[in-house]
Parts: C-alpha cells; structure tokens; sequence
C-alpha cells in the first residue's frame, strides 16, 4: 500500500509543483502551492519523518502561504501580457536546469546519509521527534535560542518599520 501512496503523492506533487510557476493567476498559484506543500508533508509520512511532517505543516503549508497571500494582496497584482511569450522559454530553461541537477546529484550520490548518533533501536523505540528534541535541546540549545532571539528582533523591526505614526497622519489633515 506504501508504493501506492508514494505515486499519488508523487504524482500530485510534480503536477502541483508545475500548476505553481505555470498559472497565470497569482491566487491559483497559491493554492497549487498549498498542494504541493500538503502532498509534500504526506511523502514525509511515509518516510517516518513526523517531525518533517509536522514542520512541513505548520511552517510552509501554514505561515509562509499566509505570508505569500498577503504579499499579493498588499501588491495589488496586475497581469502583464508582454512578458507571456517569453515566460515558456524561462520555464523550459529553469526545468531542463533543475532536470540536470537532480540528474547529477542522483547519479554522484551513495543513496544514503551518513548515521546519526543515536542507533536504530533507540530511534524506533523512543520515535523520531524525540531524538530531535533531545539533539535540538541537549546539543544546540545556545544555537537554538540564538536564532529565536534574532527571530524576534526581525519580528521587533518589521512591525516597527510597518507602523506609522498616528501624530504624523493628523498633522498631514491639517
């Protein structure tokens, strides 16, 4: 059943991956985005990962498609029919591009990484997301924090940098 699930998934990713650069409307570029980023979550399933899954759903399916819909909706996008003829061309160059890549990272690589730290036992025993927490939180805790800090300054600016101030606009009025 696991082969079947891996072709649907697979299938339905190729063909949302091309509807998301290949749609003329930036809306429907959004949602054949949400499906290739679910069906990608489900191909995580069925290689264990849960804890990719559950990243996978809640940073990309969830904020980052949140983010890119209110860039359009910020943008005000406007279809630019000059450029449609050459839009074919850049798709073709960027998948024969991306062809060649996968082609020789597929034909240079030993099909397998290197072993964690933790043996097979332990990972089956205890679960993935575990192993996870204790390496994030044992190892890279200060790295870990680091990049929540700088998180949380960029959130800081953006929100300082959005803001205008209310005495400036009355003053404008006057």
């Amino acid at each position: 059943m696991v082969p079947v699930f891996f072709v649907y998934f697979s299938l339905v990713s190729i063909v949302a991956g091309i509807f998301t650069v290949a749609l003329k409307n930036p809306v429907h570029c959004g949602l054949a985005l949400l499906t290739l980023l679910l069906h990608v979550a489900g191909l995580f399933v069925l290689l264990n990962a849960e804890f990719l899954f559950a990243v996978q759903i809640i940073v990309y399916a969830g904020a980052i498609l949140v983010l890119y819909l209110f860039v359009l909706m910020l943008l005000n996008l406007k279809s630019d029919e000059r450029y449609l003829h050459s839009k074919y061309a850049v798709i073709l160059f960027a998948a024969v591009a991306i062809f060649g890549e996968l082609l020789l990272l597929m034909l240079r690589s030993p099909f397998g990484g290197s072993k964690g730290d933790a043996p097979a036992e332990v990972v089956l025993r205890e679960g993935a997301s575990h192993a996870v927490g204790i390496k994030m939180f044992g190892e890279y805790l200060l790295p870990f924090e680091i990049v929540g800090i700088f998180l949380l300054g960029a959130i800081i600016g953006a929100i300082v940098l959005a803001k205008t101030p209310a005495s400036t606009e009355g003053e404008e009025a006057r």
